[in-house]
């Protein structure tokens, strides 16, 4: 197997960030997702957000679950910390980690297979609790790595490559965030990148539980019947020797429209994606408003974007548990296990 790596120095005139950093520090290895993915849009806007809020690499702590979407934090920030959990079990690690070390930054990264069916009840569990985090969601509405089903969020009545239809109504990760008490929420398209990093810097900023669901398009499933570029084409006339896969590279799928605009954007396999944003005037800080806004223009067959929801005054886990403000992972043995008579005194106070 061959990798392909990145030179490690890197141009002299490169521009700095106020800590010294060039946007070059702040990515990772080279992608092996699809030509055109999606998801790849995500990972070079988490870069430049980081870049811009001049983030030191070593202060963030990225974690992910299994998926398409849960190999992109090796994509990014290749200087920070990361950790790639089990399926469906981010939030709990991440949750663990920001109690053990306050001090770092979070982010979370995960999939709509990811998030949205094992691992919802976690997903749920992370909002409701106020875990300090930046939790996106690259969401494509199927399950990328094991050839296309359908995941918890593809909208009933929509087709699969092999024209099966979606009888399962969709799980709205959005309205779930805002119903479980998330104090940032907000949602966004992959190939909006004018309005995605914006939304990413926020949620790294805001101290509370921050959610965005980026809907991210995968590119892989927009074969055909008849096409020789088709998988099952080329399974056909192969050799049994091995199993291929092949994609033909696509071009990335952008889009620019001015706020309170509906856009349409044709993606790969032919759908249309009607996007709308949020008009500038719009009050991001009514929970149920944003709600009600969004089953609105869902009727209307609309994926509403930008900033959904904020709440000013938000506090985390560690309010919530008045916990040290100094790290647990900084204390030394002996503060951490104060003895039996520490444990004695506190049984006791539990009966």
């Amino acid at each position: 197997m061959t990798f392909i790596t990145k030179p490690a120095l890197h141009h002299p005139s490169l521009t700095q960030n106020k800590v010294g950093y060039t946007r070059r520090d702040y990515e990772g290895r080279v992608s092996t997702l699809c030509a055109g993915c999606g998801h790849d849009s995500i990972s070079a806007a988490i870069v430049q957000a980081c870049w811009e809020l001049d983030i030191e690499p070593h202060r963030v702590a990225k974690l992910s679950g299994i998926g398409c979407s849960s190999k992109t934090p090796d994509y990014f920030l290749g200087a920070s910390h990361g950790f790639n959990t089990v399926h469906g079990r981010m939030p709990s690690v991440l949750t663990g980690a920001n109690l053990a070390n306050r001090e770092l930054i979070y982010l979370g990264v995960s999939g709509d297979g990811d998030s949205a069916s094992i691992g919802l009840g976690q997903f749920a569990n992370a909002m409701r609790r106020g875990v300090s985090m930046a939790y996106i969601v690259e969401n494509n509405g199927v399950y990328g790595l094991t050839k296309g089903q359908f995941s918890a969020t593809a909208d009933k009545g929509s087709k699969s490559k092999k024209g099966v239809v979606n009888n399962d109504s969709p799980i709205d990760l959005v309205g779930l965030a805002l119903q479980l008490g998330a104090t940032y929420v907000g949602r966004s398209f992959s190939g909006d990148k004018d309005q995605l990093v914006p939304l990413i810097k926020g949620a790294i900023g805001h101290g509370g539980a921050a959610f965005i669901d980026v809907i991210s398009p995968c590119i892989a499933f927009n074969n055909h019947s008849g096409s020789t570029k088709s998988y099952d084409y080329v399974r056909e006339h192969n050799e049994a020797v091995s199993r291929i896969d092949f994609f033909t590279s696509r071009d990335e799928i952008v889009t620019q429209y001015e706020p309170g605009e509906v856009v349409e954007v044709e993606q790969h396999d032919g759908k249309t994606l009607r996007l709308r944003k949020l008009h500038n005037d719009y009050d991001p800080s009514d929970r149920y408003g944003a709600l009600s806004y969004i089953n609105e223009h869902q009727a209307r067959g609309e994926v509403v974007t930008g900033l959904l929801y904020l709440d000013p005054d938000a506090t985390d886990l560690h309010a919530s548990l008045n916990t040290s403000d100094t790290p647990l992972a900084a204390f030394d043995s002996k503060q951490l296990c104060p003895g039996a008579e520490a444990l004695k005194k506190l049984n006791a106070s539990l009966r």
